[in-house]
């Protein structure tokens, strides 16, 4: 790697780095980008040089607190072996972690970066050819409300193929999952609901469940 490379990688983690403790110590609704040049000990306007505006940066800092959910989504798979089981599970564990850090999810998923995320990480990537801003793969595979979306589509096609769900359902159904996560979130950060993050992932499971389940026996009772 080249001098100027490893210096451009550097500052990339400075700054990373102090937005990813700003998150943990103030929350992300404290977050400037005054505040993480003064804990990076560089002026704004540096900042300025490798980011475009602040929420790029809460977005890759935030991924860095995802890991328990990716942790944890093998271990609530497990419980069934039928994989339309497991779908629902999968569901189940993001609604857990999701609803305990609302706007942390809220930042990575449903907050405006002015382009898509994956533009955002090729944009990123391209420029200055660091491996800070390269994610994981099991990140990658979820950081975006598309991506959620096709990950629900191809295993929801799979049971289509089956002839548990119609081919034509797949979309709206995929669709409606994802709206509801949001419509949940939504209403939690704006205090329009009063629930404990239990009673949101309960809450929004049973929907989920409810909407997945119904479809299929719809299909299966013709």
């Amino acid at each position: 790697m080249a001098r100027s490379d490893i210096q451009i990688e550097r500052m990339l983690n400075y700054f990373i780095d102090a937005t990813a403790k700003l998150i943990k110590e103030e929350g992300i609704k404290n977050i400037s980008i005054r505040k993480i040049a003064k804990e990076a000990g560089y002026t704004s306007s540096t900042i300025y040089n490798y980011f475009s505006e602040v929420s790029h940066l809460i977005f890759f800092a935030g991924m860095r607190f995802v890991e328990d959910y990716i942790d944890d989504l093998p271990k609530y798979t497990a419980r069934s072996n039928d994989s339309l089981e497991k779908y629902l599970l999968g569901w189940e564990c993001f609604c857990d972690h999701s609803f305990r850090e609302p706007e942390l999810y809220h930042a990575i998923f449903i907050a405006d970066l002015g382009e898509h995320p994956e533009e955002l990480i090729k944009y990123y990537s391209s420029t200055y050819q660091s491996d800070t801003i390269q994610l994981p793969e099991e990140l990658e595979d979820i950081l975006t409300e598309q991506n959620l979306s096709e990950r629900s589509r191809g295993v929801l096609e799979k049971y289509a193929e089956k002839g548990v769900f119609k081919k034509e359902d797949i979309e709206k159904l995929s669709e409606i999952t994802i709206l509801i996560w949001q419509g949940m979130m939504t209403s939690l950060l704006n205090n329009r609901v009063t629930y404990t993050p239990e009673e949101a992932s309960r809450k929004t499971m049973e929907y989920i469940r409810d909407i997945t389940l119904n479809t299929a026996s719809t299909i299966e009772s013709k």
